[in-house]
């Protein structure tokens, strides 16, 4: 659509005869042939005062041309074929927007009921029909046209108006022709309009100086387009009269803007396999093509995943074999590599994943493979990536004018199941995040996949370890079942009183004998044994014994408020257990985090942190990592963690007084000359495990290491308020030695240094120890500052993120 001003006569002819056949369009469908003709000739004598009106106000305009000749009625084909036309044009009133004159398309769109001689005699005000025309962008596009009939009829400037004119905006209509909201592109003719100021004394673009904009033939000299904008915002639109009419054109441009809506949700950040992200794409494609669904076939190696939208949060994915998948429209789709219509997938349907689609009620397809190279093992095959797939319950759904959108559609898409190949690198460690992208690219352009792996790197591990957290916790479940089995007794007894019954008096003593029980010991099985046996002894009997008196219904209300929560149990004591094995966790967490700050400053390694009973912290680095990796490197970021454990020693001092609990907090370093390599599988949770037999040892000393025990006086290595170095050599002991000399003159730890040897793993022997005790902070209490705990739902929430 085109909203340039004519520039010669032949085009301001035709120009008018637009504008007259637009005039000679709204007679009644339902009348005959010739009453439709004659009542559009009526239509037609209607307009041709309009029509001349903009003739003079062009002529006046040039007045060296040849005057332009009176405007004859059109004949009949012609007002047939405006009838037809796609283009929506109307006149209004410019002030009010009263509407005076529309064509066909116009008035159907709108749903606009009546004949075009109607229409004269109607206050219809088209703001009531386009909410949008009282918008910011429609109102921005008027005041240009105003400003611009201010500078050519007030100051006498020409500025030329397609510059500052054809800027068509957007507004959204509902229409009865249509289920959705239309999007039409909307443009401005203003050129018949005169302008006059009310009251001459105010002008409010006077302080603008705007007469050095015009030279001797009226035009403008030069464009200040900031300048015109200040113009534009200061108009007081009241101050002005305007005197002729304001041509509206417009075209339906929703298909185009649903399209490039889908372009921009594609090229956006976020992975196209986000269910929310899938589920908006898949809302404007259904409305784009008229579709029931959308699906993506993602390709990897020898495998494919299709997803397909559903009202759920997560996506629902199956997986298939890409040789399950030979000779099916998807692989067909993908060798042709263009957009691939299926028009009736009942006809030609010869694999189980279509199968499965059809018994889905899936009846044609529109699938645009996303290729991106050729295949080496099949000469003129291209290599897929993926495909998208639009998807209808109904045959022959799809048209050539889809296809074209989905051709459109196909760079945007290939983009974006790139960078969702990418995403499933997410939440890497800093350090190690630039092999994984490498990786991701890889496979983004269907290359074979390569093993992520980190040769030679040096493994620092620590350990900030709970003592007593299993007694705790066994002393926490013991209590929660000693009150859930009192408040069943309770229970119990009221109904006894009520009515006497031998069953019940049964029952009574089961449960004072369980509660004896309780009290000697309370077993690992303890939780799980104890709550079915109430289940299958007293809970299933709730709603008879609610009936047995006012004191029985009491107990019962009792009994199922106290178990009325997510664990369907009496859940306190293990509650405070919970929020404060979470709450030492994250103030370890938070202060091991302070200085992982400061070591990733001396080399750029990879740490990963877990928090269970306390927290561990496992360190790789070497050259494979960073390639600026030394041994100085190594032995200022080994003497650095250590540093880090001390002060995780120093949190923990106060933590029995803090939380009123009987758990300390035990600290170990793990030494080791050796170097590991580390490999990334895909198939664990873990992001990375050792490989090789040689790096078996290190793994089996992690696991056992924190139990273990001096072999002279049969005590554990690790004790609370101290900090144990475990190691195997004399050169580990002598490099670490000189450490922990460091650190006490640092004021970390006391200068006596206790040592032994580790009583013999399972597999391992040869180990050694030395513990040397934690100082408190010089100057300053070891106090841990209570603002800094996190609240109950915070702990849960970092417990689940762990």
């Amino acid at each position: 659509m085109s909203t340039r001003k004519p520039s010669s006569n032949v085009e301001k002819v035709s120009s008018t005869k637009d504008l007259t056949i637009c005039a000679n369009t709204q007679s009644q469908k339902e009348k005959s042939n010739v009453s439709s003709e004659e009542e559009s000739l009526r239509s037609h004598n209607l307009l041709d005062e309009l029509v001349n009106a903009f003739l003079e106000d062009d002529q006046l305009q040039d007045e060296d041309e040849e005057p332009i000749k009176q405007v004859k009625p059109k004949s009949n084909g012609l007002i047939h074929f405006q009838r037809h036309s796609q283009l929506l044009m109307a006149v209004v009133e410019p002030s009010t927007f009263t509407l005076r004159y529309a064509n066909d398309y116009f008035c159907s769109l709108l749903g606009i009921a009546g004949t075009y001689s109607e229409l004269e005699e109607r206050e219809i005000h088209l703001p009531d029909l386009l909410p949008d025309l009282k918008g910011t962008a429609v109102d921005s596009l008027y005041r240009q046209h105003i400003l611009h009939l201010i500078l050519r009829d007030i100051y006498h400037i020409q500025v030329p108006p397609l510059r500052l004119l054809d800027q068509p905006v957007i507004v959204s209509l509902r229409s009865p022709l249509y289920p959705e909201s239309r999007l039409i592109e909307l443009a401005f003719r203003s050129e018949q309009l005169k302008i006059y100021r009310l009251d001459s004394q105010i002008d409010e673009l006077a302080d603008l100086d705007l007469q050095p904009l015009r030279i001797e033939d009226g035009s403008a000299s030069s464009i200040d387009w900031e300048r015109l904008e200040a113009c534009r915002q200061r108009l007081r639109l009241d101050n002005y009269r305007l005197s002729g009419h304001l041509l509206l054109e417009g075209s339906d441009v929703t298909e185009r803007e649903t399209i490039r809506h889908i372009i921009g949700l594609l090229i956006d950040r976020d992975s196209i396999l986000r269910p929310d992200k899938f589920r908006r794409i898949n809302k404007r494609l259904r409305s784009l093509f008229r579709a029931t669904n959308s699906l993506i076939l993602s390709t990897e190696n020898e495998h494919t995943r299709l997803f397909m939208s559903t009202e759920r949060k997560e996506l629902r994915a199956t997986v298939h074999s890409l040789e399950s998948l030979a000779g099916s429209h998807f692989l067909r789709s993908a060798d042709a590599n263009r957009v691939w219509n299926v028009p009736d997938l009942s006809q030609d349907c010869q694999t189980d994943c279509e199968r499965s689609l059809l018994n889905q009620g899936v009846r044609s397809m529109l699938l645009i493979p996303l290729v991106v190279r050729p295949l080496k093992s099949s000469k003129g095959s291209r290599q897929l990536a993926g495909i998208v797939g639009i998807i209808s319950d109904r045959s022959h759904n799809f048209d050539g004018v889809d296809c074209k959108y989905a051709e459109e559609l196909m760079p945007a898409f290939t983009a974006a199941l790139r960078q969702a190949i990418q995403q499933r690198f997410t939440n890497i460690h800093p350090s190690v995040e630039w092999r994984f992208l490498q990786e991701a690219e890889r496979r983004s352009w269907g290359l074979p996949t390569e093993p992520i792996v980190f040769a030679n790197v040096h493994p620092l591990y620590g350990i900030s370890d709970i003592r007593g957290s299993s007694e705790e916790r066994n002393r926490a479940i013991q209590g929660d079942l000693l009150e859930q089995f009192q408040l069943g007794l309770r229970v119990v007894e009221a109904v006894c009183q009520f009515q006497k019954s031998s069953l019940g008096e049964q029952l009574r003593l089961d449960l004072l004998e369980y509660i004896e029980q309780l009290k000697e010991r309370v077993t690992v099985d303890a939780e799980v044994t104890a709550l079915k046996f109430l289940s299958d002894r007293l809970e299933l009997y709730l709603d008879y014994f609610a009936q047995c008196g006012t004191e029985a219904q009491a107990a019962v209300e009792t009994y199922r408020q106290s178990c009325n929560n997510d664990h369907k149990s009496v859940y306190v004591s293990r509650a405070h257990y919970d929020k404060t094995i979470s709450q030492i966790n994250t103030l370890l967490k938070r202060t091991w985090e302070r200085w992982q700050v400061r070591m990733q400053q001396i080399i750029s390694h990879y740490c990963d942190v877990e928090s269970t009973d306390g927290i561990n912290h496992m360190i790789y680095v070497g050259e494979s990592i960073d390639s600026k990796f030394s041994i100085y490197h190594l032995r200022s970021l080994r003497y650095e963690q250590l540093r880090a454990v001390c002060d995780c020693a120093r949190t923990a001092f106060n933590f029995q007084t803090l939380y009123n609990t009987q758990m300390e907090v035990t600290h170990l370093a793990l030494v080791q000359d050796q170097t590991v390599d580390i490999i990334h599988d895909e198939n664990t949770e873990k992001l990375f495990e050792v490989r090789g037999t040689r790096d078996i040892r290190y793994e089996i000393v992690k696991k056992r290491i924190d139990k273990a025990v001096d072999e002279e006086s049969r005590t554990r290595i690790t004790q609370p308020g101290m900090v144990t170095l475990v190691y195997s050599t004399e050169e580990e002991w002598s490099e670490y030695q000189q450490y922990l000399r460091y650190l006490a003159r640092e004021g970390w730890v006391d200068t006596e240094i206790q040592s032994g040897t580790v009583e013999p793993l399972q597999g391992i022997t040869g180990l050694k120890f030395a513990r040397v005790r934690v100082l408190p902070s010089p100057g300053s209490p070891t106090e841990v500052d209570e603002q800094e705990l996190v609240t109950p739902s915070d702990a849960v929430e970092e417990t689940v993120s762990e």
